[in-house]
């Protein structure tokens, strides 16, 4: 059976990068509690890279936040992946694992986040496997609200579709509040009403990250781009309703100068320093 779970964070975190890995060296990072690494991008890596690597693993918190496992796709899991997985937390004793509610292969790669179809029998299948990922891992995980652009043979809401996986899969939530914002201007939803519909006590930690505004009607989740005010909003609300989680900056490209990355950490700490941690526990009652 999967251990409790092994997300023991706190404060603001950082997406680390490969591209960040020599300007975050010389930078002021007291702001930083944690940081989180795709396990694809490091499995294996050795050398100059993985000397850098180690130096930030001794020296902070971490958490893998994976790519391509493809919890909903209908191949088996790849479970020689996740014994890798398993033994790259082990050793850099990483604090937890999540990945994404969604599926990126079909009998191949497709390189992209899918949307599961927010149907019963999704439901059980995807369940199943996570329960059986979390069993190869030997540790809870969670999984990720996504964004996504269109919605497939759905017979029940995303919302819907989200509780009844955690619930039947008995795992955690990483909830980003980027996608929430971004589904709600694509799908035309409330996004404070979603907010309040989820779990509170199964919240691992938060992801925040800009996008890109395609249209009027149509956000392109990029993590290229600063927070934008409505989503720093959302975050505040969820602290409001979840006490002050634990919450991760992503930024994948389009790195602007380190000073303006950790402002935006700086921001996360000062909304988190406005919360006290009992709200959550208020929130959850």
């Amino acid at each position: 059976m999967p251990q409790a779970s092994t997300f023991d964070l706190s404060g603001a975190g950082l997406g680390l990068r490969r591209g960040l890995l020599e300007p975050l060296r010389e930078a002021d990072l007291s702001e930083v509690g944690f940081m989180e690494v795709a396990p694809e991008n490091w499995i294996g890596v050795g050398g100059r890279l993985g000397r850098r690597f180690a130096e930030y693993t001794e020296r902070f918190p971490f958490v893998c936040h994976g790519l391509s496992l493809s919890l909903g796709a209908p191949e088996p899991l790849d479970r020689g992946f996740l014994e890798r997985v398993r033994r790259f937390l082990d050793r850099h004793d990483i604090r937890g694992y999540s990945e994404h509610l969604s599926y990126c292969s079909e009998h191949g790669h497709l390189y992209d986040l899918m949307p599961i179809p927010f149907t019963e029998e999704a439901v059980d299948w995807v369940a199943s496997r996570i329960r059986e990922t979390q069993d190869i891992v030997g540790r809870r995980i969670a999984v990720e609200n996504i964004s996504y652009y269109t919605t497939v043979g759905a017979e029940m809401s995303e919302l819907e579709f989200i509780n009844a996986v955690l619930e039947r899969a008995d795992c955690q939530l990483l909830l980003d509040v980027n996608n929430i914002y971004v589904n709600s201007v694509n799908h035309r939803y409330d996004p404070h009403e979603f907010l309040a519909g989820l779990p509170a006590e199964r919240v691992a930690y938060i992801h925040v990250a800009g996008h890109h505004d395609e249209a009027e009607d149509l956000i392109i989740d990029t993590h290229g781009a600063p927070v934008i005010d409505p989503v720093w909003q959302l975050l505040a609300e969820a602290y409001r309703r979840l006490g002050a989680v634990p919450t991760l900056l992503e930024r994948d490209f389009n790195f602007p100068p380190v000073g303006e990355l950790l402002a935006e950490v700086s921001q996360i700490r000062r909304f988190q320093d406005d919360h006290a941690p009992a709200a959550r526990q208020q929130f959850a009652s």
